[in-house]
C-alpha cells in the first residue's frame, strides 16, 4: 500500500520534518508526509509504551526495522545515520527523549534550524520546546497554545474540529473519555489493574471472547470485557503502573484494522500537511 519513491533522495531535495514521538498518531502523520514528498525523522523513548504497535513506526525501536502499511522505518543510531536512512527512502527512528538531535540534524543539512518540527508526543502538558527550534513548530492536541508555545496546533479530538489547524489559541481539552465504537467507550480501553511487569496472554489481531485473558500484571489478570479483536497491546516484559492504558479491544472484530493507520491519525496528518503548505517559503522548497 506504500507509495514510496524507488530512488535515493538527493541532498537538494531534502525537506526534513522532525516528528517527536512515533506512536500511532505520530505515525499517521509520518505516513501522510512521506507520501507527499517530505522526509520524516522520528524520535522515541528507549522503551516506548505504544498500544497500537502494528501501526507505529516506534516499533522499530524494539525490532530494529519495521513497516507500517508498507512504508519502512529503521532505528537510527544518531543524526548522521538518520540522514543516511532518509536518503534511502527509509523513515529513521531515533531514541532521543530529550530532543538532543534537533540541532545536529539541522547542522548536517546546513540549516540554522529545522524547517518543520511536529511535537506528537501527546503528553497533554506544557511543552519544553521554543519557537526558535524550527521555522514551523506544530503541536498536536492539548498542552499547546498557537502563537505562544508553537506556531500552529492541530486538533486531535474527534468531532467536527478533528484535524483542523489552529493558528491562535489552543486545542480542546482532553476529556479522558475514549471515542465510542459500536456503543463501547471506556470499556474498549484495557488498563493495568496493578503495578508490575506485563506478561501478554494474547496477541494483537486475536479474536477474544468475553472474559478471555489478555495480560497478567502483578499476579492480576486483565480480561476482555466483551467480544472483539485485540487491536493493540503494549510489549510483554514492560513495567506498567496501575491504571495505565495497556490495550485496545475493537468490537468491530476486523483484524485488518490492527495494521491500518486510523482515520483519526490520517486526519491529523492532513492538518499537519495543511499547516506546512500554508507557508510559502516551505511550499517553495518542495517546488510547489
Amino acid at each position: 500500500m506504500a507509495l514510496l519513491p524507488d530512488y535515493e533522495t538527493q541532498d537538494d531535495e531534502l525537506m526534513i520534518v522532525l516528528i517527536l514521538g512515533a506512536g500511532d498518531l505520530a505515525s499517521g502523520v509520518a505516513l501522510r508526509l512521506s507520501r507527499c514528498g517530505f522526509q520524516p525523522v522520528m524520535t522515541e523513548l528507549a522503551q516506548p509504551l505504544m498500544v497500537r504497535r502494528l501501526v507505529s513506526f516506534g516499533e522499530a525501536v524494539y525490532r530494529g526495522a519495521f513497516r507500517v502499511e508498507g512504508v519502512p522505518a529503521q532505528r537510527a543510531g544518531d543524526a548522521a545515520h538518520a540522514l543516511a536512512l532518509v536518503k534511502q527512502g527509509i523513515i529513521p527512528v531515533l531514541v532521543d527523549p530529550h530532543v538532543e538531535q534537533c540541532r545536529a540534524l539541522a547542522a548536517l543539512t546546513e540549516e540554522e534550524r529545522l524547517p518543520v518540527l511536529v511535537d506528537a508526543r501527546m503528553t497533554k502538558s506544557p511543552p519544553t520546546l521554543s519557537l526558535d527550534d524550527a521555522e514551523l513548530l506544530i503541536g498536536l492536541g492539548p498542552g499547546f497554545c498557537a502563537g505562544e508555545t508553537c506556531h500552529a496546533v492541530v486538533e486531535t479530538q474527534r468531532g467536527h474540529m478533528l484535524g483542523r489547524v489552529i493558528w491562535q489559541g489552543t486545542a480542546m481539552e482532553d476529556t479522558g473519555v475514549p471515542e465510542s465504537v459500536q456503543d463501547y467507550s471506556r470499556e474498549r480501553v484495557l488498563r493495568a489493574m496493578a503495578d508490575g511487569e506485563l506478561r501478554a496472554l494474547a496477541e494483537i489481531g486475536d479474536h477474544l471472547e468475553p472474559g478471555q485473558p489478555v495480560a497478567e500484571i502483578g499476579g492480576q489478570v486483565v480480561h476482555a470485557p466483551f467480544g472483539g479483536v485485540l487491536r493493540g497491546l503494549i510489549h510483554s516484559g514492560l513495567y506498567v503502573r496501575q491504571g495505565m492504558k495497556i490495550g485496545d479491544l475493537d468490537p468491530r472484530d476486523d483484524p485488518l484494522y490492527c495494521t491500518l493507520a486510523s482515520d483519526k491519525s490520517l486526519a491529523i496528518g492532513g492538518g499537519v500537511l495543511e499547516a506546512i503548505l500554508s507557508r510559502p517559503q516551505l511550499r517553495a522548497r518542495l517546488g510547489a
